[in-house]
């Protein structure tokens, strides 16, 4: 760090940005009521391995569905770049027309889910295209000034490799000297690609293997529908003026629809950019993936309820559409559940089972002796079992592990057959059971799907499939199964095999009674008197009033009803089987008090029953009392609560007065009785301008000295 200067003066040297360090996690911050510390260090050990599984798996999910949109981006970057290298005509016309190649992604509604898409773009550009790429934001760029220093500040970073720190200062200051314009960013890229020309033959091989000899500077804007007209229209004008000497592409991040380009930009403005259009995987078909593979698979051992299935969903679907929202519920539904649940380290995988069952405690035994479903187990057992169950640790460590090992199976069963039923509904009209398999899961843990009107109405629509259909889901289920790691399922995916060779020797028999019925047809048609004729047709419709079931409708019936036997065989409700609280979530309340804020409620409370939040107790008061110890706020609240639709400020005044007073001693002056103190007055006013900042009170043009109350009832 140099500190020469001609005269004296003070010097500044801006600490180094350090990543902050994470304070650890411990253990005991996790310690439920229970007192046992091994059991909260076991279950806090558990809760941070399946998160992080969860986590590495969602991961790969949206590596895997964001893939086949960067790979297309990536090749027209690639396109757009190579033009430019090569110097072919369709360049120099692009040039001539001074057009900006433009990508215009599409990425739905769901903003939240943007960065994660725009930080992987980000990471393969920079691995496989180009080093210099700038991520701008509507709220950093309110002008083309804060656009173009926020630009340039990015793009002359990523060029930035310096081994020492008083290099670092000088690259920092040389950079604020730089004029923030697009003139200068073209110069430093030619400068920069000069350096990249002129370095030795083995750092110019290393630094090609990835990008190009003149890579594009790609501008990301993440949110366009959020950055003035004012301030694209410029960028695009000026940077248009020097595509001739800058490699420039962008990226515009579209939330609504691509039409809000020429709604935001004049024809004149937009002709300058070649637009090509992409669009992402729609973030309802990331959600059903994400609950394909988190929640209808045996990988993980932990499961949501129902309802807290439910209340995840519909936050989803009312409210943000962000699948990130989403996984963090799930992961808001583990740490609440190994906190909560004393008996989740049981809730770990099958091959520890065993030995964590065998490691219970008396205490653990007896909350799983507590536990509803256990009960309802013992009541079905004999009188010497049940003894031993509710007596003896031993004999219940073994039933335990037995119980978690069919709850195992249980799972891998569950999942093979309601992907079966799933193929057979998610196709017949109107989906009585839901289009989407999640939909179907919900109903399955909800009650005994087999026992509900949807289910025989789609009974009934599948025993009226064709043939073609029917085939073609027989064969998907008969995949299902095979796939299963569910030995149970070898009988089925063998009678399922049945069925299908059935179908095809229907073909053989249905094509000999086509030549019966077209020899039968040719009979009718031959010259005959009226009374033969007669008589032959009244036997045709006496056959088909009695007509029989032919044999593939007969086949049919027996593939819909074999279905139905496995679905109430093994889609049976977990509320139902033993043990499901250890790896079941159930709490919706808990769920919803996190996720589902209501801030007017929480503000009432607070305002009302100060108390409850600040645990001071002095400010708790009973009988609905009004505490002149509390907030001047709540005082002046409660004090609202009690007036009309318009209230008297100078009555509001002296009743805050009284509050605030009322356990002083009483002054002999009578003078200063009827003058409300100015600091009291002050108070007051500062008050009321925060109840009319919350939106309680308003002022009235009525009555000058009235304010208008805005909100009625307790709340």
């Amino acid at each position: 760090m140099s500190t020469c200067s001609v005269s004296k003066g003070c010097f500044v040297f801006k600490p180094t940005t350090k990543k902050r360090r994470l304070s650890e996690k411990k253990a005991h911050d996790f310690r439920s009521t229970s007192d046992d510390s091994e059991d909260t260090e076991l279950r806090f050990v558990t809760c941070q391995s399946l998160w992080n599984q969860v986590k590495s798996e969602t991961q790969r999910i949206q590596e895997d569905l964001n893939k086949q949109l960067l790979e297309n981006l990536v090749s027209f970057l690639s396109r757009s770049h190579s033009n430019f290298q090569e110097k072919t005509t369709e360049w120099t016309c692009r040039m001539k027309f001074r057009e900006i190649p433009t990508a215009a992604l599409v990425l739905g509604v769901n903003v939240t889910d943007h960065d994660l898409t725009f930080r992987g773009l980000s990471d393969v550009l920079q691995d496989n295209i180009t080093p210099y790429v700038a991520l701008l934001e509507a709220k950093d760029c309110p002008g083309i000034k804060n656009l173009m220093q926020k630009l340039m500040g990015q793009l002359m970073n990523c060029d930035i490799d310096v081994d020492s720190l008083e290099d670092e200062n000088c690259v920092q200051v040389s950079q604020n000297k730089i004029r923030c314009s697009m003139s200068s960013l073209t110069s430093w890229y030619e400068s920069i690609t000069k350096k990249t020309d002129s370095e030795t033959p083995s750092k110019k091989r290393n630094s090609s293997s990835r990008h190009w000899q003149f890579p594009p500077v790609v501008v990301i804007f993440k949110d366009m529908e959020s950055f003035t007209t004012k301030v694209l229209q410029d960028f695009i004008v000026i940077s248009s003026q020097h595509i001739h000497e800058l490699p420039l592409v962008l990226i515009f991040g579209i939330a609504t629809s691509p039409m809000i380009i020429h709604r935001l930009l004049p024809h004149s403005v937009s002709s300058l950019l070649c637009i090509e259009l992409f669009q992402s995987l729609s973030c309802k078909e990331h959600l059903s993936t994400i609950i394909d593979k988190l929640l209808l698979t045996s990988r993980f051992p932990f499961k949501l309820g129902e309802k807290v299935l439910q209340v995840l969903i519909n936050i989803f679907l009312y409210h943000d559409f962000s699948v990130q929202n989403f996984i963090k519920g799930f992961q808001l539904c583990i740490v609440e559940h190994f906190y909560s649940q004393p008996l989740s380290v049981l809730c770990c995988q099958l091959v520890d089972i065993k030995k964590r069952a065998y490691s219970l405690s008396h205490e653990q035994c007896e909350n799983i002796r507590r536990l509803p479903s256990f009960r309802r187990y013992v009541e079905k057992q004999e009188s010497g079992k049940q003894v031993a169950l509710l007596t003896n640790d031993c004999f219940l460590k073994e039933e335990t592990e037995k119980l978690l090992e069919d709850l195992h199976v249980y799972h891998e069963n569950y999942v093979s057959i309601l992907r079966c039923l799933h193929v057979f509904t998610s196709s017949l009209p109107k989906y009585p059971l839901g289009k989407q398999i999640r939909e179907l899961h919900c109903a399955c843990l909800e009650n005994r799907v087999w026992e509900t009107k949807e289910y025989e109405s789609s009974l009934q629509l599948a025993r009226m499939l064709n043939k073609t259909d029917l085939v073609t889901m027989l064969q998907q289920c008969v995949e299902i199964l095979m796939s299963s790691s569910g030995k149970e399922f070898d009988k089925a995916a063998e009678k399922l095999k049945e069925f299908l060779t059935q179908f095809q020797n229907l073909e053989a028999e249905a094509s000999q009674e086509r030549d019966v019925s077209v020899s039968s047809q040719k009979e009718l048609q031959k010259k005959t008197d009226l009374y033969h004729l007669q008589k032959t047709l009244l036997e045709l419709k006496e056959s088909r009033r009695s007509k029989k079931l032919t044999k593939f409708e007969m086949l049919r019936f027996e593939v819909v009803d074999y279905i139905d036997s496995l679905v109430r065989k093994y889609l049976v409700p977990a509320d139902d089987r033993t043990l499901h609280e250890i790896v079941y979530f159930n709490a919706t309340t808990v769920l919803r008090g996190h996720l589902n804020a209501a801030p007017r409620t929480a503000l009432h409370t607070a305002l009302n029953n100060p108390h409850w939040y600040l645990k001071n107790q002095a400010l708790k008061c009973d009988g609905g009392g009004i505490s002149n110890k509390a907030p001047d706020i709540c005082i002046v609240y409660k004090l609202h609560l009690e007036c009309g639709r318009l209230i008297n400020l100078v009555d509001w005044l002296e009743a805050f007065s009284t509050v605030v007073t009322a356990a002083e001693e009483p002054n002999a002056d009578a003078a200063s009785s009827d003058q409300v103190d100015d600091t009291i007055h002050a108070r007051f006013i500062r008050a009321v301008s925060e109840l009319e900042l919350l939106g309680f009170i308003k002022p009235s043009k009525q009555k000058t000295d009235h304010v208008a109350r805005l909100t009625w009832g307790g709340c």
